[in-house]
């Protein structure tokens, strides 16, 4: 009797272990390959740094400057002063000009500079009078500079050219210059100013000779007839060292050919601003407004020259 085949148990098929045996091989082949491979490092971090843009990596930025936030105020108003305006927008306005809390002067301090600026403004009005004709024809110019009255004399009929004898006319006008000067405090400063081109003569070395001479010339007529006094007057020759303008033409050139008569005016005033102020605090003590002491003091006369 043939004998029945042996059963066959359950299990894993006896070619797995042959497969797992060749698959091991292979995995120690190709490491094997790997640890005998050169990486390139700067192909490799860039393809990483690609990648990383691309899935959206976090990464850190330097900032040189701290981060400002806006506000959505500042988008909708404006912190200047408000304006009518027609237009919907938002405009901010700036100016030059110091501002000047007049809330924050005291009444004595308002009167004071009231006084004085009055007072500036009576001997400029003396002045402008008795040269009114030389400034319409354009000789003379007068300007207020800080508590300094300049009186400018052009070279057009004061001077010949290249001398510092004065013209008749001119001679006339400095002596009525010299009745209003008189009545005026302050001490006197002429300067003399030159063009830039040189001038060589027998009379005159260079430009400073003639500006020197030209105001010297000057003070002598306004000290012709004893009405100003000689110790408040001082010369100076300034050549082309100051021009007005630059002397790039002819016209520019005769601008800066002048003699400047300048009114210093600043000492004067602070003494009166001090008698002034002396004048209201004496007054304060009868109970009297400063208003009406700087209306009272003007009639009186206490603040003129």
């Amino acid at each position: 009797m043939d004998e029945l085949p042996e059963e066959e148990k359950p299990g894993i098929p006896a070619w797995v272990v042959t497969f797992a045996d060749l698959m091991s091989l292979l995995m120690c082949f190709f490491v094997l390959l790997l640890s005998f491979s050169e990486i390139d490092a700067q192909k490799f971090k860039q393809i990483a740094g690609e990648l990383s843009k691309a899935f959206g990596v976090q990464r850190d930025v330097p900032s040189l400057e701290i981060p400002k936030g806006t506000s959505p105020i500042f988008d909708k108003f404006s912190p200047a002063p408000p304006e009518p305006t027609v237009i919907n927008e938002v405009k901010q306005t700036t100016t030059e000009e110091n501002p000047e809390l007049q809330t924050l002067k005291s009444p004595t301090d308002a009167a004071v500079e009231s006084a004085m600026d009055e007072q500036m403004q009576e001997t400029m009005d003396e002045i402008l009078q008795v040269l009114e004709p030389a400034i319409t024809d354009g000789r003379i110019n007068v300007s207020e500079d800080q508590r300094h009255i300049v009186i400018r004399v052009e070279e057009k009929g004061s001077f010949p050219s290249g001398s510092a004898q004065l013209t008749w006319e001119f001679e006339g006008l400095l002596l009525d210059m010299a009745e209003v000067i008189q009545g005026i405090p302050g001490d006197l400063t002429i300067e003399g100013h030159t063009d830039n081109i040189p001038i060589r003569t027998d009379r005159f070395y260079s430009n400073w000779d003639l500006s020197a001479a030209r105001a010297a010339a000057v003070a002598n007529v306004l000290v012709a007839r004893d009405q100003v006094e000689p110790t408040r007057l001082s010369v100076t020759g300034l050549a082309d060292t100051q021009p007005r303008v630059p002397n790039s033409s002819a016209d520019n050139r005769a601008k800066n050919r002048r003699v400047e008569i300048i009114i210093d005016l600043s000492g004067p005033l602070q003494e009166q601003e001090i008698r002034l102020r002396e004048l209201i605090h004496s007054e304060s003590d009868d109970e009297q407004s400063p208003l009406d002491i700087e209306s009272s003091t003007a009639t009186s006369g206490e603040i003129s020259w």
